[in-house]
């Protein structure tokens, strides 16, 4: 099977970076460095070079049915993230990390890897779809519900909006329309960077757990409630409704991927950054993306993807 083939392969890869992690060849401040690595400039080209080979197969109608899925995909999730929390009864100043982590998914990290090694490499421009709306929330949404209720909760600058993640995405669409063909030499090089995202972020995780008290994580009844609605339940539901109007099985496949990948390693760093509760936030990263090896390749098998 494809997709536990995949999965496998992206465990290797991590538990390479946890190893590397022990024996200090990627110490904690290599791993933030790494993370900035990857969100600012490895996965951008990633999201690139998606369109800088043939994207005849690429159809426009199946970009307009991923955009219409993307869109509607996380209203959802930010309405499930107004009730999920109140139903796990999690105290009050924990309900922002979890809020986020159920809107923000592993989509650069993971995702994108797992799509490109199942559907080739043209088929990361469907992911871009996901990433543009996921890059714009993560500011807005995202930084409003850690952030809470304080006095400088709701300011938000526009340049924290207009980053490496939604203009490589933005362009990736412009390039597909116009058709643009870069010079050889610049879409070699773009391709040769991005091609480094897939080892080097799944390294990055890997090197991440290498602090975890996974004894304390795996009796947390809490979070692991929170991860079976987050990487089965929603996932399964999801499918079921969106096959009622998308038939085709590599979209149907992109979806449940993207839909369900753990929770984004952007939120333990907004969770650092505005003083939030960051341990809460890298455990769910952590367990989430160890379950995921298991849960997506199961979600697969079941649905017949």
């Amino acid at each position: 099977m494809i997709m536990l083939q995949q999965m496998i392969i992206l465990f290797i890869v991590m538990m390479v970076g946890l190893i590397a992690n022990k024996i200090d060849i990627i110490s904690g401040d290599a791993t933030r460095k790494f993370s900035k690595l990857v969100v600012n400039v490895t996965n951008p080209c990633f999201v690139l070079s998606s369109v800088l080979g043939d994207t005849d197969a690429i159809n426009g109608k199946d970009l307009l049915t991923i955009a219409c899925i993307s869109i509607t995909m996380f209203t959802v999730l930010i309405i499930l993230a107004v009730f999920i929390p109140k139903l796990l009864r999690v105290p009050k100043e924990s309900r922002g990390v979890y809020k986020a982590m159920m809107v923000f998914n592993n989509l650069g990290f993971m995702g994108a890897p797992i799509v490109a090694g199942m559907y080739g490499s043209e088929a990361v421009l469907f992911v871009a779809m996901f990433v543009l709306p996921f890059n714009v929330l993560v500011y807005t949404y995202g930084v409003l519900v850690i952030k809470g209720k304080s006095e400088d909760g709701n300011k938000l600058s526009i340049l924290s909006i207009i980053n490496p993640g939604v203009v490589s995405s933005v362009l990736a669409i412009v390039i597909y329309l116009t058709h643009i063909q870069l010079p050889t030499i610049f879409s070699t090089g773009i391709q040769m960077i991005g091609n480094i995202t897939a080892p080097l972020s799944m390294m990055v995780i890997g090197a991440s757990f290498a602090t975890m008290n996974f004894k304390k994580i795996f009796t947390n009844v809490r979070l692991l409630t929170f991860c079976l609605i987050k990487l089965i339940i929603i996932p399964v539901v999801g499918i079921c409704i969106v096959r009622i109007f998308v038939n085709n099985p590599q979209l149907l496949g992109i979806f449940l991927i993207m839909i369900a990948t753990p929770v984004g390693s952007m939120v333990p760093m907004l969770a650092t950054t505005y003083g939030a509760d960051s341990e809460l936030s890298s455990i769910g990263v952590a367990v989430t993306t160890i379950l995921s090896v298991a849960t997506l390749p199961l979600l697969f098998l079941m649905l017949g993807i």
